[in-house]
């Protein structure tokens, strides 16, 4: 019931918008500036029926994808390194704020001397997400509560048995925050690095192409595609972890 509740109000808040984005449309009447939502539709549409729209769509997704999963992997391992060790918290502290805080186009012109235009935007993805699950992550081991890390000494578990008792609860919705958070910053990093070095086969340059040659119901068609593909990877990531929760703390070992 709680569920249909929520699609219900998620609907009308879309339909609210997109209403007043027909309004909006109505009122300037100049779709070189800003076309309808049903233009914008029709033009979707008609680059989903072509082979090319799927061709580009694949492969800014696996750069982006790939990008974000290999900084969720290393800010995971980085964050319980550094919570073990006070040198490496201490060296790779300020590397990885100045990283955080460093604009995106400023990354993407240094990445462009030593890496090749069809890679730089993984690699600026891995770049932005890497600090955000670090920071996370490692906030959430050092907020674990003392006194179930002391019950798990006090009934001898393994260090694997901790972990999957005692951390992986704890830690799981600070790295679920630091997951919605890395999906957002991941494909606006990645494809403003696809506009700026303009790979053959990216969202990117669609946008960049789009821009051009003012074909803005192009431009707003493929940013909705953008929107799209983060909603729809963020939801996938989110359910995978819920799961993998669920799992480690009700089944596995017994007591």
């Amino acid at each position: 019931m709680d569920r249909w509740k929520t699609a219900w109000k998620g609907m009308l808040i879309l339909a609210f918008w997109l209403g007043v984005w027909a309004l909006l449309a109505r009122l300037v009447d100049r779709e070189l500036l800003l076309p309808g939502p049903w233009l914008v539709l029709e033009r979707l549409l008609r680059l989903m029926g072509t082979g090319d729209f799927w061709r580009v769509t694949a492969a800014s997704l696996t750069r982006i994808v790939c990008g974000t999963l290999a900084a969720i992997l290393a800010g995971v391992l980085l964050a319980a390194a550094t919570c073990q060790s006070r040198f490496l918290q201490a060296a790779l502290s300020p590397v990885l704020t100045a990283v955080r805080s460093v604009p995106v186009a400023s990354f993407i012109l240094l990445a462009l001397i030593w890496v090749g235009r069809d890679v730089l935007p993984g690699v600026i993805v891995f770049l932005m997400v890497l600090p955000i699950v670090w920071q996370n992550v490692a906030t959430g081991i050092r907020q674990t509560d003392p006194s179930l890390l002391e019950l798990a000494q006090l009934y001898r578990f393994s260090r694997w048995r901790t972990m999957r008792r005692v951390y992986i609860p704890e830690v799981a919705p600070y790295f679920l925050a630091a997951c919605r958070t890395s999906f957002g910053v991941a494909w606006k990093s990645g494809v403003a690095a696809e506009v700026l070095t303009v790979p053959q086969r990216s969202i990117g340059r669609r946008l960049f192409e789009s821009k051009l040659y003012l074909e803005t119901a192009d431009l707003f068609a493929w940013t909705v595609v953008v929107v799209l593909c983060s909603l729809a990877i963020e939801k996938l990531l989110t359910t995978a972890v819920n799961r993998a929760r669920r799992r480690y703390t009700r089944g596995g070992d017994k007591p």
